[in-house]
């Protein structure tokens, strides 16, 4: 049975604002949050020349880790259940593989994945007057459960 609230997080505002949403959502559905941060693979061959493998995933893990902390901190005072994710790659692509439970126990079975995701309407990458960010709108077209846009009031 599909249960919990995927929250892509990115640091960004957008994100923030979506995360109390989702709080108040996973109170009223008495379900835990998955926070997930998207991170950019950085294996390019320019990259791969002057770093190691090693070196990248580190690099990775710690941008990983600067931006989840201030939802990480929001969720511990929220008393809800959760827990956080990383995933490398297409932040849309990687965001609807995690609502779907792409990975080797939930693959095959519809039945399993996310309820839905909570997500702000522009991360970090924002361009100025525009309604939807590149990723809230991939998302929202190839996401398999219900996406909530959450917008961000100044």
């Amino acid at each position: 049975m599909k249960q919990d609230i995927l929250v892509p997080f990115d640091g960004s505002a957008n994100a923030t604002e979506a995360l109390r949403v989702a709080i108040d959502m996973a109170k009223a559905f008495n379900e835990k949050i998955v926070l997930l941060n998207v991170q950019p693979s950085y294996e390019t061959p320019h990259t791969k020349r002057f770093f190691s493998q090693s070196q990248i995933d580190d690099y990775r893990n710690q941008m990983a880790d600067e931006a989840i902390q201030p939802g990480d901190d929001i969720l511990k005072q929220s008393g809800v259940g959760f827990m956080t994710k990383i995933r490398v790659g297409d932040p849309r692509e990687q965001i609807c593989k995690e609502a779907r439970a792409d990975n080797a126990e939930g693959a095959a079975c519809k039945d399993l994945g996310m309820r839905l995701i909570v997500m702000g309407s522009r991360g970090l990458n924002a361009v100025l007057g525009s309604v939807l960010g590149s990723v809230s709108m991939g998302v929202l077209h190839n996401a398999p459960c219900p996406v909530v846009i959450v917008p961000y009031s100044c």
